[in-house]
């Protein structure tokens, strides 16, 4: 056992078992990473991050983070998915597109409660770049600098946009949300109903 850059070294000096150790440490998150935003290829988009980080494993900075960098890979890869998925549309445009808006219908995962799946669903109906950042924040549990390092912009930047796509979330939740209680119930204890979740999306996917 060592940290990731322990790990990465080791692997970049020839040890193979580093390497398997590294990815069984991140693949469930790699998984979750794609889970909520396609509705097939899971896993060769997971392999194809790997390959990825396998190729690219030398331009991992000593002072950057491996997990910045793997979900940096993870990003690109996605990016380019479904911009092959919805190169038809012209107003293609990950900033303004949300994951249905594109097409794509990611089938509604396995939950306990009715407050996690509302947050699927307005997780899903925001813009890709909003979902993916507010989902390495709360689900990964990514730090502002790593953040800054995947997006590549200011760490403040970072924060104004958190600040931002927290903000559309909400008007999300009140949009799709078909009670009162069921709203109030998930605003009052978000980050709890997003915890919660995060263990959910992998097991679910994977049935």
């Amino acid at each position: 056992m060592g940290s990731d850059l322990e790990l990465l070294e080791a692997w970049r000096a020839g040890d193979k078992r580093a390497a398997g150790e590294l990815f069984d440490r991140h693949a469930a998150s790699v998984f979750r990473f794609f889970a909520n935003k396609v509705d097939r290829d899971i896993e060769d988009l997971v392999q194809a991050t790997l390959l990825a980080c396998v190729t690219g494993r030398d331009r991992v900075r000593d002072s950057s983070s491996f997990r910045a960098y793997l979900f940096g890979a993870a990003r690109n890869i996605l990016r380019t998915y479904l911009y092959k998925r919805g190169r038809a549309r012209q107003d293609y445009n990950l900033n303004v597109s949300s994951i249905l808006d594109l097409g794509i219908s990611p089938s509604m995962l396995v939950v306990k409660h009715e407050e996690q799946r509302l947050l699927l669903e307005a997780l899903r109906s925001m813009p890709v770049e909003s979902q993916l950042l507010l989902e390495l924040r709360y689900w990964e549990e990514l730090t502002t600098p790593e953040l800054a390092e995947i997006f590549d912009v200011a760490p403040g930047t970072i924060k104004s946009r958190l600040s931002r796509a927290r903000a559309r979330l909400e008007q999300h939740l009140r949009r799709l949300s078909k009670s009162r209680r069921l709203l109030e119930s998930t605003l009052t204890d978000l980050d709890a109903w997003a915890e919660q979740l995060r263990a959910q999306v992998v097991e679910s996917a994977r049935r």
